[in-house]
């Protein structure tokens, strides 16, 4: 539709959210810099970054399509109970809640992209996982949050070590990554804090961290959009 917003996935896309403004919500106190839409303004598809001002509450509503949140910062709550920072939730076709933050909070959220049959409501504190050896590249650890091969999609989270350098990786369903610590570069850019990569389906890249870097990345999902 005409007024889409980075809404083609077979588009490399790289915005710095440090350099964007808040935007207002339909809550005086939630704030948002969105990433990428498609569909309506107030109920299409959406990737953003969301801030709870402290004491923030949002009115009741349900999420057709699902929700994902990761907590970046702060302490985000809602009736399953308080998350705190590294926290990721995902919500399946008819959830509904009343989000608040007492706080305050910092979340990176994908609305109405969980769909289909069979998906499960889940709540992962990362903070409490330890790191794993990466299977393939020495200096690379994971924490695996989300892995569902019946609808192709992996979420984890990865930490580079410093002077990681890591060879061409192929992304035969795309990839969406979002820098929470430090920084790293590969042939397309320089990535910090709060930077949201999307890299179509069928491309490729090689991360390198000087200084060591943990980032948010989701695979498999972008094949059928």
């Amino acid at each position: 539709m005409a007024d889409a917003l980075r809404a083609d996935v077979s588009r490399l896309e790289i915005v710095h959210t440090d350099t964007m403004p808040w935007a207002p919500s339909p809550s005086p106190t939630v704030w948002r810099k969105r990433l990428e839409r498609s569909g309506p303004v107030e109920a299409g598809r959406v990737t953003s970054v969301v801030r709870y001002d402290p004491g923030s509450r949002f009115h009741a509503h349900p999420h057709p399509d699902g929700e994902e949140i990761f907590v970046i910062s702060g302490v985000f709550e809602d009736h399953r109970g308080a998350h705190p920072a590294g926290s990721y939730l995902l919500a399946a076709e008819g959830f509904e809640h009343a989000p608040r933050s007492g706080p305050g909070c910092t979340l990176f959220v994908k609305l109405r992209q969980y769909v289909g049959s069979g998906r499960q409501t889940i709540t992962v504190d990362s903070a409490a996982m330890k790191w794993s050896p990466h299977p393939r590249f020495a200096g690379v650890e994971i924490k695996s949050l989300y892995d569902s091969p019946e609808h192709g999609e992996a979420v984890r989270l990865v930490r580079l070590g410093a002077g990681v350098k890591l060879p061409p990786v192929e992304m035969p369903g795309g990839e969406e990554i979002f820098v929470l610590e430090g920084a790293f570069t590969d042939e397309h850019g320089a990535y910090r804090p709060g930077s949201w990569i999307r890299l179509p389906p069928g491309s490729r890249h090689a991360p390198q961290s000087a200084g060591g870097c943990v980032f948010y990345v989701k695979k498999g999902h972008l094949a059928d959009r």
